[in-house]
């Protein structure tokens, strides 16, 4: 079965006791014993499992290739579960890209975790320090983002988990601006996926909902399990019902985002205002080749830009901008646009000139005019 095919008909049924054809939501917290004073459905309270939770979990499983994708709160509360699981057997030193998410890192030092976890940060990019840091820092996880975020860079998910795992270390992948549709990490050799089904998978910007694939059921994915039900990080049926809902258009949605995202880095590149572009799916891009492997031949939905004029002319272009909407967050049918070093405050390794751009499903004519007359409002 395709891609495009599961994302419609994975961890769906029809309802049997009404017929329909769409999941109903099931907002019941708790459910009925049978007399023998066990549960027969499956469910006995919401926290534990859910029907619709179960659903998506199916579906995001099914999706990534994996045994099992428990679903959490958040894409954070997932990458939590993922970190504060690992077994205790291995070492509690972790190996992040220099180019990450930011949210990981207040998460990695601002928490408990920063008392539980050693953290170093490499340029993924770079396959020698990959095996380099492997080889000497023995880290318990190989934490792999990509693309990146802002920056689009992108790592050799297969050979980077072949030095992880040579030195005993979990490969997880965030996958959340790739998704299952353009790019499948568990085959690519990575232990675990993590998506923060917020953004496309969801794809309306209306949910907040993460899920952990893994690849094999073991301590791991039991202590992540164990995470999610005891300490209460799940999300609810109406979030689980409308992530299930989203991913059935994932793959349409995705063909556009792309589409469109390969037209403006297209026209970005040609303009004497912008000094760098950053998208997979230009030639020019030095991970390219391994993109296009990778990703299924395309560049993504998402790309950044830096503009010859630095944070001023960033930020004028930025507020020039009448179709484009400035806020943070990606992934949604809205174009969206955000100056990253301002939002990642003091400490940001990104550039001052960069605006990071999520590409919607408008017309691209449209989106492509409205950057214009931004970048020659600046100009002018």
């Amino acid at each position: 079965m395709r891609q495009e095919t599961r994302a419609v008909h994975a961890g769906r049924r029809v309802d049997p006791a009404t017929g329909a054809v769409t999941a109903p939501i099931h907002l019941s917290t708790t459910f009925e014993r049978a007399a023998d004073g066990g549960y027969p459905m499956g469910f006995s309270y919401s926290r534990e499992s859910n029907p619709n939770r179960r659903m998506l979990e199916e579906c995001m499983a099914e999706l990534e290739g994996a045994a099992a994708a428990p679903a959490f709160s958040s894409g954070m509360a997932a990458a939590t579960a993922v970190i504060e699981s690992l077994p205790p057997d291995r070492p509690r030193r972790l190996l992040l890209p220099k180019d990450v998410y930011y949210g990981l890192r207040p998460l990695l030092t601002k928490t408990d975790l920063a008392d539980r976890f050693e953290v170093t940060h490499i340029d993924m990019t770079d396959l020698d320090a990959v095996r380099d840091a492997c080889t000497e820092a023995a880290p318990g996880m190989v934490w792999l983002e990509t693309p990146s975020n802002p920056l689009l860079r992108v790592t050799d998910i297969a050979a980077a988990a072949d030095f992880a795992h040579a030195a005993g270390a979990v490969v997880v992948v965030d996958n959340t601006w790739a998704t299952p549709l353009l790019q499948q990490p568990l085959a690519l050799g990575a232990d675990l996926a993590l998506n923060a089904l917020t953004k496309y998978i969801g794809g309306h910007s209306d949910i907040m909902v993460g899920a952990v694939a893994s690849r094999r059921d073991d301590e791991h994915l039991a202590r992540m399990r164990s995470a999610q039900v005891n300490k209460g990080a799940v999300p609810s049926p109406f979030e689980c019902w409308l992530a299930l809902r989203g991913v059935q258009s994932l793959s349409a949605r995705m063909e556009r985002h792309c589409r469109n995202a390969a037209a403006i880095a297209d026209f970005l590149v040609s303009r004497p205002e912008v000094s760098a572009v950053h998208y997979p799916g230009l030639a020019s891009h030095p991970q390219h080749d391994v993109a296009m492997r990778q990703m299924g031949g395309v560049g993504g939905g998402m790309l950044s830009f830096e503009l010859a004029g630095g944070r001023a002319a960033a930020m004028a272009v930025a507020a020039s901008l009448e179709l484009i909407t400035r806020a943070t967050s990606l992934g949604g049918p809205h174009s969206l646009i955000e100056h990253r070093a301002s939002i990642e405050g003091p400490g940001t390794a990104t550039p001052d000139g960069l605006l990071r751009l999520s590409i919607g499903l408008e017309h691209e004519d449209d989106l492509m005019e409205d950057l214009a007359q931004a970048l020659a409002r600046w100009t002018a």
